[in-house]
């Protein structure tokens, strides 16, 4: 029995009662639930519910309660968009005017689901048979399957006209199979391989230079990437998102065009750092090049009493000069994606710390300050700095203070510096 077989027979009565037997499976007693199991029913189909079992338990963080009721490959959970992060891709793609769309790379099905629940009719496409046929009875077990046409083939012989936008998720890791992933295709086409992750966008399935002129070619499109893109290789003539969800970096989306005009539209060339679950969203206009950006950085100074921590997004999009100037900050070293200001300004797009200190590094006065302090716990951060945060917290051998302090590792005007401070949401008053 193939892959896509034992799936099927997760579909039937007994594959169903095996998955509802198996709903609050403890994975600590995997061995023993399999030796139960298989004296009633078949081997595979015990294998194939108890992997289902665990999918489920880890797809929970990016699915949610829906995790529970959804199938899975090894390959969609690894890959798959989480649901806060497609639900805000889908409500875009809707306040655009987009009423069909056609899913290309669509896996399991994760963003296929958010799309229809914001009232998009979508294609969604495949080359892994298996992955369409998780993608059909996700659709099925949550109502969506009205909305969700799934098709098994290659995304590069796919006719997208007659539909109002196109979004391409192409695979973006390695053909070298990880253990236990089980089969399934990959190449050019958008099956989905499991392995070291591609940073080279040429080398993704399909590649993006493929990817931009499919999106070309529609009135409306979106194309996922890794966050790490390098800039010089984004089309010109798009906009790119960098997306957050709960302060970590999730993945870069490149816009293309839409007939209608409004906030959501696309900005050519623009760059655009936007922040779940609050949904803050903050678009810079389109850079120049080299040199002339030179002069649209932030100015660097001394470090003032504030320190904001740029939210991973805004320092992807490059957009930590928009954020400087909006709290009249500067830098504290023209490497270093921290801004210092004199006062307090509230700002969706960093994290504030009111700092009791600014010393050069040295790990001696560092442990003496602490102790002196009575500090017992500490969160360090680092930017810059060849000192690894685990290595100087065994240094430092915290012992049980009642008072807790946050240490930055970084430099400050290019030398090696150390930062300690409190969130601004604590009720410290800065100042040295």
């Amino acid at each position: 029995m193939n892959d896509l077989d034992t799936f099927v027979g997760l579909l039937a009565p007994e594959g169903q009662a095996l998955l509802a037997e198996l709903r609050d499976h403890d994975p600590a007693d995997e061995l023993a639930a399999a030796t139960r199991l298989r004296r009633d029913h078949p081997a595979p189909l015990v294998s194939a519910a108890l992997g289902q079992a665990r999918l489920r338990q880890r797809a929970a963080a990016k699915f949610g309660a829906d995790a529970q009721l959804m199938y899975f490959t090894p390959n969609g959970v690894e890959q798959s968009t989480r649901t806060t992060v497609a639900a805000h891709r889908a409500a875009r793609f809707a306040a655009l005017g987009v009423r069909t769309l056609a899913d290309l790379c669509c896996g399991i099905g994760g963003d296929a689901l958010a799309l229809a629940r914001a009232g998009i009719r979508v294609l969604a496409v495949d080359r892994d048979p298996l992955a369409c046929a998780a993608a059909r009875a996700n659709a099925e077990v949550l109502g969506l399957a009205e909305l969700i046409e799934v098709r098994c083939a290659d995304v590069t012989e796919v006719d997208t006209a007659g539909y109002d936008a196109v979004f391409v998720d192409p695979a973006r890791r390695s053909k070298a199979p990880t253990r236990g992933a089980g089969r399934s295709p990959s190449g050019r086409g958008g099956g989905r391989a499991t392995g070291g992750r591609i940073f080279d966008p040429e080398a993704y399935s399909p590649p993006l230079s493929w990817a931009v002129e499919a999106a070309r070619t529609a009135p409306c499109a979106a194309l996922k990437i890794a966050p790490g893109v390098p800039h010089d290789a984004l089309p010109e003539d798009a906009e790119t998102e960098w997306i957050s969800d709960g302060g970590d970096v999730k993945e870069a989306v490149v816009w293309f065009g839409s007939a209608e005009e409004g906030p959501a539209r696309p900005a050519p060339g623009g760059r655009r750092a936007t922040l779940l679950p609050a949904g803050e969203t903050l678009l810079g206009a389109a850079r120049p090049a080299p040199p002339a950006d030179e002069a649209d950085r932030p100015p660097v100074g001394p470090v003032g009493d504030w320190l904001y921590e740029p939210d991973g997004a805004v320092i992807r999009a490059h957009l930590v000069a928009d954020v400087a100037r909006q709290i009249d900050g500067r830098l504290i070293d023209p490497t270093i994606a921290y801004i210092t200001a004199d006062r307090l300004t509230a700002t969706p797009y960093a994290t504030a710390y009111a700092l009791t200190d600014v010393l050069p590094f040295h790990v001696k006065k560092l442990k003496a300050l602490l102790r002196e302090r009575e500090v017992g716990i500490a969160v360090i951060k680092k930017r810059g700095s060849a000192v690894e945060p685990e290595e100087l917290r065994k240094k430092l051998k915290l012992g049980g203070g009642r008072n807790s302090c946050t240490i930055f590792l970084t430099r400050v005007a290019g030398a090696p510096a150390m930062l300690l401070g409190h969130p601004a949401t604590d009720p410290v008053t800065p100042g040295r």
